[in-house]
């Protein structure tokens, strides 16, 4: 078996957390090594976050062609070829891989394609045939769509599929039913809608994104409805049965009322109810290494419980968010080269994106579970109906919200739908992680006209002096 040199860090798998890591050690002086059985960039780069919103630009400018239409300019939509579609958001995933292998190469990080395994504290073998020597391990291997029983995914696209084969897909389905009514389930349903699909959104909890405000995702709901998206909520998928091409999906209606059973035809079937981590095949329970839920146990900087061997991003419980699973790399790489540890990621610090329309995006505690946790708290919204930019644009749909601490006006989270809202969002949060208050945003002046003066006035609302409401 080839041994290959040692190296100060060695990465299995080179997502988001992966090659940020590997690029950060090689800043830092560590001679870096990434294994990957893929293409680098992992399944956000590759089969998730960037050709999905490459798929949601393309399909926004396809449905404006109802804006044109309403200025007289006739449009023949009838010729559209998804097929082109589908190409260019692969291009955009290739043309980004090919930027992080650059990136690797340009910081003399080694790649090495293959699936990693490792057989003892620092050593991981490359497809049987390779060992690769590192003082320290990262384990950044992501996750993959997860199963629901009677709904298994089909490779070939055809029947059912998870967000990897609909990402996929060169012809749209005429019907689709989408399982999932997370921040996944409603780009998807953004898309397909869009692009003039008939869409069925389910969700067994009461609302869409769940864990999001209430008031916040019922304007994305309301919206939904209007574009003629429909909705089940508090709903569980039963079974399906398939005859004369066409999927029966059985679905039953929850709550205090006896349940109601729901029949409903697609062409297509969407599973998207979240993600498990990669953990298998990676030699962990040789190793000893705990798990906790299906997830790695880790400490403050991701050490699992065998020395030298760390984990981060979506094999870690933490937000299965991309963004998370780089400054996780960052943070364990830091504290390897012995820079002043970074403090651990603070959960009400990490901001929520979705990319609908409206878009929706959050940070730290909503009004529920501020009330929840039994806080003393105010909140207050500002619509974008009275923010000039967007009435101007004809994107007025949502507000700004804010909630605060009632003595000392913290910011404890901020919730946003409407234009831009992950664009917006990042004043907010970077004022809480400055420990800025309400008062210092309501009292910045904001260029005119600018969506940014929906954020300047909910946070004058806060202090009880917002102008344009």
């Amino acid at each position: 078996m080839e041994t290959a040199e040692l190296y100060d860090l060695v990465i299995i798998g080179s997502g988001p957390g992966g090659y940020v890591a590997a690029i950060r050690a090689a800043q830092l002086g560590l001679k870096a090594c990434i294994i990957e059985k893929d293409e680098p960039g992992g399944v956000c780069l590759n089969i998730g976050c960037i050709p999905s919103k490459a798929l949601l630009h393309q399909a926004e400018i396809f449905n404006s062609h109802k804006e044109l239409e309403a200025m007289g300019v006739k449009v023949d939509v009838s010729t559209l070829d998804y097929s082109r579609v589908l190409a260019k958001s692969r291009q955009a995933a290739e043309t980004l891989s090919k930027g992080i292998l650059y990136l690797l190469k340009k910081n003399r990080v080694t790649l090495v394609k293959g699936r990693g395994e490792i057989t003892a504290p620092g050593t991981v073998t490359v497809d049987q045939e390779q060992e690769i020597k590192g003082k320290n391990i990262i384990i950044a291997s992501g996750s993959r769509p997860r199963r629901i029983p009677g709904f298994d995914f089909d490779l070939d696209r055809e029947i059912v599929l998870s967000s990897n084969e609909a990402l996929l897909l060169e012809k749209l389905p005429g019907e689709i039913l989408i399982l999932g009514g997370g921040a996944i389930g409603c780009e998807f349903a953004q898309v397909m809608n869009d692009f003039g699909v008939k869409v069925h959104l389910v969700e067994m909890l009461d609302h869409l994104l769940p864990a999001e405000d209430r008031e916040i995702v019922s304007v994305l709901e309301r919206s939904f409805r209007k574009r003629g998206i429909k909705i089940y909520t508090a709903t569980k998928a039963l079974s399906m049965t398939r005859e004369n091409g066409r999927i029966t999906v059985a679905l039953a209606k929850q709550g205090k009322a006896a349940e109601q059973n729901i029949a409903v035809q697609v062409d297509k079937v969407l599973v998207v109810v979240g993600r498990q981590p990669n953990t298998e095949s990676l030699g962990l329970e040789k190793l000893g290494i705990e798990l906790e839920s299906g997830f790695i146990k880790v400490g403050d900087y991701y050490q699992t419980s065998v020395p030298g061997i760390f984990a981060i991003g979506d094999v870690v419980n933490s937000p299965l968010l991309a963004h998370v699973a780089s400054k996780e790399g960052e943070i364990v790489v830091e504290y390897l080269a012995g820079r002043k540890p970074q403090p651990a990621i603070d959960p009400q610090s990490i901001p929520m994106a979705v990319y609908t329309e409206p878009q929706v995006a959050a940070f730290g505690l909503n009004e529920e579970q501020a009330a929840k946790e039994g806080l003393d708290f105010v909140k207050a919204s500002f619509p974008f109906r009275g923010v000039g930019k967007a009435m101007a644009t004809g994107r007025y749909e949502g507000m700004v919200k804010i909630i605060s601490h009632r003595e000392s006006r913290e910011i404890l989270g901020a919730q946003i739908v409407g234009p831009e809202a992950t664009e917006l969002i990042h004043e907010l949060l970077l004022a809480r992680n400055s420990e800025l208050l309400p008062a210092d945003i309501a009292s910045m002046i904001h260029g005119h006209p600018t969506l940014s003066e929906g954020v300047m006035e909910a946070a004058r609302a806060i202090e009880g002096w917002a102008i344009h409401i």
